[in-house]
């Protein structure tokens, strides 16, 4: 066989390979992640099914709640993923810099619901912020898709990307936050929680005023006892059985996949990453050893470092853990293509509106941006809008 003969058979099978490659249908919104044991599939499934239950106040709602059920918030474009509601948090800063999470006044989550009970009782339609505060955000709820890779990336990966002194003198300088107990968090707008069994338990008595085992009653309206009467359910409102299914639901729910062919995805990654996006953003993140199959040694499409970065005074709201009222984790961009509403309160109606919204950090990586010309720009945008 000659060279040229050989250079067509290499050539050939590459494209091959690409063709059978954009055929092997990737898991849609919902769906699981492929390769899953029969056993697991069966715990997905059964975990879809507390994921999509609605709670009412006779089997455990509120008596403080944003939402009746997971899936009533994570809707869009498939159960798991975004929503259009917004919650309200709030935090108190000290003097000497620490963060006060208000948990002894209903903080850092301020439900907007409340049962008929509640309302008869106390004449409120919502939990009430202490005026101790001095913060207040709104959150727009997250894609959870993909959340059990990024929950299997290991600790050391994470804090490899932290450079909290900007060392390297690129105006990025990325940290950790770190949960009350010293561990390292990632879970949340501002990486607080360090797990996803913990991001998804608390979910329940935060969102929906469930109780768990680990929170087995409602105890304050803002730190004031609940008058009686309000909430004859026993407690806990959910067990254990059905907390490990949901969470198996999420841990298994596979990330959205990216929708841009081949040559978009060189020049529009070449793009992003010549005017520094990567820098917070890193494109791909992967997961250890760990006891699941199917989670173990994945590549991972995040676009996040899972690290708390300045986004600067006019994003700025509350402070929580370690971070500061203007720091923010980086928001993985895996499925923003998908979104309708951007940033973690999301103010911005485009991918575009919201990068000209970044400052602080991402300052010089914004003013790359407008200074791009109109063809990368589009570019670019399109590279984003298809992630």
């Amino acid at each position: 066989m000659t060279t040229k003969q050989r250079v067509t058979v290499i050539t050939v099978l590459a494209l091959g390979a690409i063709l059978w490659a954009g055929c092997a249908r990737a898991p849609a919104p919902g769906e699981p992640l492929r390769g899953l044991t029969a056993g697991e599939r069966a715990r997905f499934d059964a975990g879809r099914e507390v994921f999509d239950r609605e709670f009412e106040p006779g089997t455990g709602l509120g008596p403080l709640f944003n939402s009746v059920s997971c899936a009533e918030c994570h809707e869009e474009p498939a159960t798991g993923g975004f929503g259009d509601e917004l919650e309200v948090h709030a935090t108190a800063l000290l003097d000497d810099g620490r963060c006060d999470a208000l948990l002894d006044a209903g903080g850092p989550v301020y439900q907007l619901n409340v049962t008929p009970a509640l309302h008869d009782a106390l004449g409120i339609d919502a939990e009430p912020i202490p005026d101790r505060a001095t913060g207040q955000g709104r959150r727009s709820t997250p894609s959870i898709l993909g959340f059990g890779l990024l929950d299997a990336v290991p600790d050391k990966a994470i804090l490899a990307l932290a450079d909290a002194d900007d060392r390297d003198g690129d105006g990025i300088s990325g940290r950790p936050n770190r949960f009350a107990d010293g561990r390292l968090g990632r879970f949340g707008r501002k990486a607080f929680v360090p797990t996803l069994r913990e991001f998804n338990d608390g979910a329940f008595p935060l969102e929906q005023g469930v109780t768990t085992a680990a929170q087995p009653a409602e105890e304050t309206v803002a730190g004031r006892p609940l008058p009686d009467g309000v909430d004859s359910t026993p407690d806990p409102e959910i067990g254990a059985d059905d907390l490990s299914a949901a969470d198996a639901f999420v841990r298994f729910l596979a990330p959205p996949a990216a929708r841009h062919g081949w040559l978009l995805g060189i020049t529009g990654g070449r793009i992003f990453r010549s005017i520094g996006c990567a820098a917070c953003h890193t494109p791909k993140l992967h997961t250890g050893d760990g006891p699941v199959a199917v989670l173990r040694h994945r590549t991972v499409g995040a676009y996040t470092d899972l690290l708390l970065h300045d986004m600067g005074p006019e994003l700025a709201d509350i402070c929580l853990g370690l971070a500061t009222p203007s720091e923010f984790r980086t928001e993985p961009l895996m499925g923003l293509g998908l979104r309708e509403r951007f940033l973690h309160d999301g103010r911005a109606a485009s991918v575009e509106e919201a990068i000209r919204l970044h400052a602080g950090e991402a300052t010089r990586s914004r003013q790359r941006f407008e200074a791009l010309g109109a063809a990368e720009r589009r570019t670019l945008l399109e590279f984003l809008g298809r992630l």
